[in-house]
């Protein structure tokens, strides 16, 4: 009982439970022999870093900061972290710290919220699947790219509709000139046909790599070169953990920092293109009203969610790995 309980700790206080020992665990030892720990402080900043960063800062940020009032969405953000991301962040690290388990045993500390356990693994189990096949899509336009001419520059592929207009002439290689082929298009035919007009990546990506069925009902065909970079994106993610904590933990020196280097170039080819200056000021150009919008203020906290991965279990399961003592709010 708990009165017994007490009592013996007090007649044997060596026995007392200590630094978040469990009943039946004289002492909380510092490393898990049987989990195993993460090599270093280093590398458990930069999983966490990975984690944190990556495509839905590039693609996903930049759009709903466009949308939501420019330079004006970045007060509730800023908001939405400092009050709601930064705690449930550090609240996930320190529980997966203190208990040493996965998002499932961690809710032994409390097991009416076991349920909660299992919607974390359910969510990481549909996020591990739709990224893996956005890996497989990066992995196959790499491939595709190992070209001379990129196979989504013109439209004059077998794949390509009427519809397609392209920014290049196949035949010059240069910047695409309307008025030097008015007797191939009538102009007035084409600004109305403006609707109907795809670019050549679009019907590469649409016709060519998806090969997109007609209706639902058409199931169409496996695309082998799809498949075979799906396979190759699980083979590399087999490799990462198949050693734990041990092999992904030396994976990250690598995937953590080189989104940084693509961003880094990213930026420093965007600012240097022509018009870069009035594009982003465009871009960043506060809207002050939208902050009356709750709409924003939902943007912001769901971009939080999608960025550091709170409530998902991932931040409970890594932060487990670490030693019992490691000062995780530094």
């Amino acid at each position: 009982s708990p009165l017994k309980f007490d009592l013996q700790d007090i007649n044997h206080p060596t026995t007392s439970l200590q630094n978040g020992t469990v009943p039946g665990e004289v002492t909380k030892r510092d490393e898990n022999v049987k989990r195993g720990n993460w090599g270093n402080q280093i590398e458990f900043v930069l999983t966490s870093v990975g984690y944190a960063v990556g495509l839905g800062n590039v693609w996903r940020f930049p759009y709903l900061c466009y949308r939501n009032g420019g330079g004006a969405f970045m007060f509730p953000y800023f908001i939405m972290l400092v009050f709601c991301g930064i705690p449930l962040f550090f609240m996930e690290l320190s529980f997966g710290q203190f208990a040493s388990q996965g998002c499932l045993g961690v809710w032994r500390v409390s097991p009416l919220f076991k349920g909660v356990g299992y919607g974390m693994m359910v969510v990481s189990t549909y996020i591990g699947i739709y990224y893996n096949v956005v890996i497989c899509i990066a992995f196959y336009y790499f491939f595709m790219s190992m070209s001379r001419v990129l196979p989504w520059t013109y439209c004059n592929n077998p794949w390509n509709t009427d519809n397609c207009v392209g920014v290049l002439s196949p035949s010059t290689n240069s910047s695409f000139n309307l008025t030097s082929h008015r007797d191939a298009f009538n102009i007035s035919e084409l600004l109305n046909q403006t609707g109907k007009r795809t670019s050549p990546s679009e019907e590469y990506w649409r016709r060519y790599v998806l090969k997109l069925s007609d209706d639902i009902g058409n199931f169409g065909e496996v695309r082998l070169p799809i498949l075979g970079c799906l396979g190759l994106s699980w083979v590399v993610v087999f490799l990462c953990l198949i050693r734990g904590v041990k092999s992904s933990g030396k994976v990250v020196y690598f995937t953590a920092t080189f989104p940084y280097v693509v961003l880094t170039i990213l930026f420093i080819r965007g600012i240097t293109l022509e018009g870069a200056v009035d594009g982003i000021m465009y871009y960043l150009t506060p809207q002050w009203d939208k902050i009356l919008d709750a709409k924003v203020w939902g943007d912001a906290a769901s971009q939080i969610f999608y960025s550091l991965g709170c409530a998902w279990g991932g931040l409970i399961t890594m932060a487990s790995y670490n030693k019992f003592h490691n000062n995780c709010y530094r």
